[in-house]
């Protein structure tokens, strides 16, 4: 199963990471508890799901992205955005 072209995540993407690195899915809607769906790159059932809403293993999308740099570009699987985080450093108050 292939993403259609076009469509739209169901939430904001962050980076795609570099082939070899991991993906942040720390979100609570990558997880859909109520049902699992045969995981689009290895067929073994998973309540997990990408930012498009296929049904997919985070480790299976980690190796993904590593197997298909050119094609990961084209943000299929994508981290979650990270809030920015203050430093302590400027914190003069």
């Amino acid at each position: 199963m292939t993403r259609r072209r076009g469509k739209t995540p169901l939430f904001e993407q962050g980076c795609i990471p570099a082939p070899g690195g991991l993906l942040d899915w720390r979100d609570a809607r990558h997880v859909d508890a109520g049902r699992t769906l045969p995981c689009v790159l290895c067929g073994s059932r998973t309540p997990m799901r990408s930012h498009y809403g296929e049904p997919v293993h985070k480790a299976c999308a980690d190796s993904w992205i590593t197997g298909n740099a050119a094609e990961a570009r084209l943000g299929r699987f994508a981290s979650d955005i990270q809030p920015e985080t203050r430093d302590k450093a400027d914190d003069h108050a």
